[in-house]
């Protein structure tokens, strides 16, 4: 992603030996940086390929678990609170971590939350370093397929620019942070990072039903559907491939629409290939026979979008809180749905607390919320005006 033909090669970690020797290295430090790279796109289950951390003394090591059966000392690394651990958009990060090695995490930063409370509008890792340091973008590798081995070196130094420039750039961040006197924001949304579940993946088989286009199907072809979509993800396991990589959503609604019962038929439908007919063909018009052979009894009722209702009362306290939001998030110099999310929104007027203690007992709503901005809340949900007029607090939005 940046570059770095000036830097010190990375250090692949490969060994069990060598992971012992990276652990105790890290252990001396009071930060590094991590970041991960999976193969979500090509492979199924997915799996992370790849492991980038960085010391603060600028080694870079890359250590890769589809040749170390044991990732435990790292681990320890990740849940000692004492070592800071400095990721960019760490909640996908954090969540493959837990499913695959069981990893816990304290004493986390994330530079994209820092960068949000900032209110930067531009939050990719790419355009901080550039913003910050000057740094130049590389073209993007996150597309490639990390499960192969060996990995180009164009793969090696993009990897290990992904963390090398982490730590310099949290620092710097927090740097900001503090001056703009929400250190304890980036903590408290740092900390509910960490306790993000692990990614497990659980097949909906009523998913077919949110396929754009599958509700204006009638029943047989949504028995079709149904059908293709419920042996799309048996194939996937079998062939290790993504789903949408077999068979792509528009190509589904097309077989079930038509429902081709040759492989003739099959060619004529876009998406459907003559790779895709040699490799799926077989199985493809087994689904669609299984579809069809139901009778109208059993095919798919598609249910009823029924938004839920709202009370007049509650409609206007959603009201008044968006008029509010857009006011502070222009005062305070953030996104408003970083400063409050819509669901928070409903939440609070269906809820409507009428006290500071009342407001934390809203679900997701952080303390800094309510430190800093609770009684504007209490003052709009209890239809008094809640706009002050005080002047913004200033953020540098450009390179230091």
């Amino acid at each position: 992603m940046r570059e770095s033909s000036a830097e010190a090669p990375a250090i692949w970690v490969r060994t069990k030996e060598a992971l012992d020797g990276m652990a105790v290295h890290l252990a001396d430090a009071s930060v590094i940086a991590l970041d991960t790279e999976s193969d979500s796109l090509h492979h199924f289950p997915e799996k992370v390929c790849l492991l980038q951390i960085a010391h603060p003394d600028g080694s870079v090591y890359l250590a890769d678990p589809l040749a170390l059966p044991d990732l435990t000392p790292l681990g320890a690394i990740c849940a000692d609170p004492a070592i800071r651990k400095v990721l960019h958009g760490a909640s996908y990060d954090v969540a493959s971590l837990k499913r695959d090695f069981a990893f816990r995490f304290s004493g986390l930063t994330d530079t994209m939350v820092a960068a949000q409370l900032l209110g930067l509008a531009e939050l990719g890792l790419s355009d901080l370093l550039t913003r910050t340091f000057g740094i130049a973008a590389c073209p993007s590798r996150q597309k490639d397929d990390w499960a192969r081995r060996p990995l180009s070196a164009e793969q090696e130094a993009y990897a290990a620019a992904d963390v090398r420039n982490l730590i310099p750039l949290h620092e710097r961040l927090l740097d900001e942070i503090r001056i703009a006197g929400r250190e304890a924001w980036l903590m408290e949304e740092c900390a509910a990072l960490e306790e993000i579940p692990a990614s497990l993946r659980v097949f909906d088989p009523d998913g077919y039903l949110s396929l754009k286009g599958a509700r204006d199907l009638d029943g047989s072809s949504l028995s079709v559907l149904r059908a293709l979509f419920a042996a799309r993800e048996e194939w996937a396991h079998a062939f290790g491939r993504p789903p949408f990589r077999l068979l792509g959503a528009e190509t589904m609604l097309a077989i079930a629409r038509e429902a081709p019962r040759t492989p003739a038929a099959l060619l004529c439908l876009p998406g459907c290939t003559s790779k895709v007919v040699d490799r799926l063909g077989t199985r493809i018009l087994a689904a669609v026979a299984d579809g069809l052979s139901l009778p109208a009894s059993q095919h798919p009722v598609i249910p009823r979008r029924e938004r839920p209702r709202m009370l007049p009362a509650v409609r206007r306290r959603v009201e008044s809180l968006t008029a509010w939001r857009a006011v502070a998030a222009e005062r305070l110099q953030l996104d408003p749905g970083v400063l409050l999310p819509r669901r928070l929104i409903e939440r609070l007027a269906e809820d409507a607390p009428s006290s500071p203690a009342d407001l934390l007992l809203i679900d997701g709503i952080r303390r800094w919320r309510v430190a800093s901005l609770g009684s504007e809340l209490l003052a709009v949900l209890n239809g008094r005006s809640a706009v002050r007029s005080e002047r913004p607090i200033s953020v540098d939005r450009g390179t230091p």
